[in-house]
């Protein structure tokens, strides 16, 4: 017990180390990167879709061959990674082109 008059003590409360260890994980969470994937469907064709590649990527067409060739035999591919809201974008893109593609961060 502290002195009458004296001031209080500030001490660790019990709400204040849980929210700095979230804190943290939050911001290590941040830091690890975020993957579009895309997924194989049974719509669009090889050529496209290496097409597809190239153009929103600037993926040689050895690169973008073998990232589709990837989605065909694996069902999906990894085609891009890096901040939240570049996957975002890119997820964006692929759907415009008529391509199946999610976001996920990284392990």
């Amino acid at each position: 017990m502290g002195r009458v008059g004296a001031s209080p003590t500030l001490a660790a409360s019990p709400q204040a180390v849980p929210a700095e260890t979230e804190a943290v994980a939050r911001d290590e969470a941040q830091d690890v990167p975020w993957v579009t994937i895309v997924w194989d469907d049974p719509v669009n064709l090889m050529h496209y879709v290496t097409f597809i590649f190239q153009k929103l990527f600037g993926y040689s067409k050895a690169k973008a061959t073998e990232l589709m060739m990837q989605v065909h035999s694996e069902g999906k591919a990894v085609v891009s990674s890096g901040e939240r809201d570049k996957m975002e974008n890119d997820v964006r893109r692929l759907h415009a082109a008529g391509l199946w593609a999610t976001m996920q961060q990284d392990k």
